[in-house]
């Protein structure tokens, strides 16, 4: 049996952390409806072809937040789309929305009237900076919110002078949608206790200001903030990446530095460091880290990434890793084993997808499937909450609900 199997959830989101909560609640066997509105359906179901994003035939980022959802297409702009809705509310344990509050009234998606109808709904929300105060109002995305909000677009520039880099598609979303899940899971968890559900919420930026989490303890601490060091003159030549002769990076965090000097020494073919006073201590390597990184960018030049990971690694102590190219991660052996993948079906040019980060002992996960088109299992949805035949009809007929394609895209 599925941890989640019986429990049922409404998608009435877009936009990437909070429908992919929903996916993880899925992936753990609830039943998950994907609630869209029927003239063009979820805005992310047009994401992957935007021209700044990796080109495909398939819909890989709606392929990977929406598998194994149910989809209806609802209006619920609709007095009758809301009266859908609200039938649905009565027999759901949750609800996770990020609509703007301004737009959650309009559509009839205010909790507490919500929690009116069913006192044990988990209502969860995502927003970009919260739900008060004077940017309560404001929209937000990852690349806004919760990165250049936070400070972590700031202090991961390549170096002080170094111009803002913007995060890979979705980055701050992903991890935002695990502490929503948390949220969720934390709420009915109290539910069982109490028999009431309630109003969980998070918000990009506070995921963001979690994420630089050190840094901003340090910034509230009062701590002077030093910036990265262009890579060539870095504080420390042992925390750095250096170029190697397959033109591939590697990448080395030495904390360890007493202990690991002299056998990285041997390691790189250098003895001869061990007596130049330039380097004689760690301070002194600090001060002569520029000239340092200038010496091992030579050595490492001798030699393909991986062999001097196996060297390294060898000699025992040392964290170090070949810079993946993201064309690397697919074929990532270790990755199968850390549970990063999964195998899935009609998930649209491969037999696999990326996998929820976390597993548990003894359970076994609902096999992924595709995603629904858009109101693929409207009729579906809405006979198994009480709708009769006739009373769908009428809906269709309205425009109110819309009927998609009944077999999954491929």
């Amino acid at each position: 049996m599925s941890v989640f199997e019986g429990l049922k959830v409404l998608d009435v989101a877009s936009y990437v952390a909070a429908p992919a909560a929903a996916t993880i609640l899925s992936d753990f066997g609830a039943e998950v409806i994907k609630i869209e509105p029927p003239d063009a359906g979820d805005g992310y179901r047009v994401m992957s072809a935007l021209p700044n994003l990796p080109k495909s035939e398939h819909n890989y980022a709606w392929d990977l937040v929406s598998r194994n959802k149910l989809g209806l297409a609802l209006d619920l702009r609709s007095s009758s789309g809301q009266a859908v809705l609200h039938r649905l509310v009565e027999q759901a344990d949750v609800l996770i929305t990020n609509y703007p509050i301004a737009v959650r009234t309009r559509l009839g998606l205010e909790p507490q009237a919500l929690l009116s109808l069913n006192p044990r709904l988990v209502f969860a929300s995502v927003s970009g900076y919260g739900e008060t105060g004077p940017e309560a109002d404001r929209l937000g995305f990852d690349a806004t919110a919760y990165f250049a909000r936070s400070g972590l677009t700031d202090i991961t520039r390549a170096d002080e002078h170094a111009p803002p880099t913007a995060p890979a598609m979705a980055q701050g979303d992903q991890p935002t949608a695990s502490t929503l899940f948390g949220a969720i899971v934390t709420a009915l968890y109290r539910r069982e206790r109490t028999g009431l559900g309630g109003v969980v919420s998070t918000s990009l930026l506070a995921n963001g200001i979690w994420a630089n989490a050190a840094m901003v303890q340090a910034a509230l601490a009062g701590a002077e903030i030093r910036y990265r060091l262009a890579r060539h003159k870095p504080r420390s030549a042992l925390s750095n990446f250096y170029r190697c002769a397959d033109d591939r990076w590697l990448s080395i965090a030495m904390v360890s530095e007493i202990k690991l000097w002299p056998v990285l020494l041997q390691v790189l073919g250098l003895p001869e460091l061990g007596s130049d006073t330039r380097f004689a201590t760690m301070e002194s390597r600090r001060n002569n880290a520029q000239k340092l990184t200038e010496i091992f960018d030579s050595v490492f030049l001798r030699q393909d990434a991986t062999e001097w990971q196996r060297q390294l690694e060898a000699a025992g102590g040392f964290t170090v890793s070949v810079v993946a190219r993201l064309s690397d991660v697919p074929h990532d052996k270790q990755a199968v084993h850390a549970g990063a993948f999964v195998e899935a079906d009609g998930m649209g040019g491969t037999p696999f997808t990326v996998d929820s980060p976390f597993r548990i002992d003894g359970v076994k996960k609902v096999r992924p499937r595709g995603a629904p088109a858009l109101g693929q299992h409207s009729r579906d949805v809405l006979r198994c909450s009480g709708y009769t035949d006739a009373e769908i009809d009428v809906l269709v007929q309205k425009g109110v609900v819309m009927e998609g394609i009944r077999e999954p895209r491929q």
